[in-house]
């Protein structure tokens, strides 16, 4: 599956930690709860953000060709005072400056370590674009400010890359709960209604025996979930619930609540 360009990814990342930055800048309640992950306020979502881009950062510039436990990175701790919106903010700003530099600087092709088996800085920029989408998600729900949609080519790339990402977790993490995914027969359609034309954005899942394979493509399938592409993302992340405006579940709307449950890191 084509992906988006090295620089784009870069742009991306720039593009949406500046925007992650807003609700720090517009003094929302950085204790506020995040909805779409209840276990944490604003801050803490800010602070798991700009840690793991830190990390990313260590990994690219060094060249880590193993892993590097996020709390031996300097500066992840973030800012000493808790509450401080403004150190917050300067934080934030500088791990994801410090993190496209290093990405740019190092290109797409070169080898460094992840936790997905593709050992490159590509995975890595591609990997922190849609981290920084659906987080932002979460930080603009807990701040109780709307959320623009997503530019179409970057939202599509990411349901691909969490499609992938189901798969991968299928077949290195065997006992966790994404190995209920196999049921034969039994499919998926998401549909977004809304993209310009050139741009395929449905999908057909399939849940095999031998695990979940997936095509981009327009066919019939055991349930689909349709709506704007943006709104398709976040549902399918669990960002938004399936009831929620312009979303549609047509069909078997129990298997789509399974999927739901059991694509997962864990």
């Amino acid at each position: 599956m084509t992906t988006l360009s090295h620089d784009r990814y870069c742009d991306e990342i720039t593009d949406r930690t500046g925007q992650f930055r807003a609700p720090l800048t517009a003094g929302s309640d950085l204790f506020a709860t995040v909805p779409t992950c209840p276990d944490w306020t604003l801050e803490q979502l800010v602070r798991h953000v700009g840690r793991a881009l830190l990390w990313v950062e260590l990994l690219v510039r060094t060249r880590a060709q193993e892993d590097v436990p996020i709390d031996d990175v300097p500066g992840t701790e973030g800012p000493g005072t808790r509450g401080d919106a403004a150190a917050l903010d300067t934080w934030l700003a500088e791990a994801g400056a410090a993190a496209v530099a290093a990405l740019r600087e190092a290109g797409p092709d070169t080898r460094v370590w992840s936790w997905s088996g593709i050992h490159t800085t590509g995975f890595w920029a591609r990997r922190m674009t849609h981290e920084l989408v659906v987080h932002h998600a979460d930080a603009t729900l807990a701040a109780g400010r709307p959320f623009a949609p997503v530019a179409a080519e970057v939202a599509a790339d990411a349901v691909d890359e969490w499609l992938q990402i189901v798969q991968f977790v299928q077949r290195v993490l065997p006992d966790g709960p994404a190995k209920d995914l196999r049921r034969p027969g039994a499919s998926l359609h998401l549909h977004a209604t809304d993209t310009a034309p050139g741009l395929n954005a449905e999908w057909l899942i399939e849940l095999g025996e031998d695990g979940v394979t997936w095509h981009r493509g327009h066919e019939k399938a055991t349930v689909a979930l349709r709506g704007p592409l943006t709104s398709v993302l976040l549902a399918f992340y669990r960002r938004l619930p399936l009831d929620a405006p312009r979303l549609e579940v047509l069909g078997d709307r129990k298997l789509l609540e399974f999927w739901l449950e059991r694509a997962t890191f864990g």
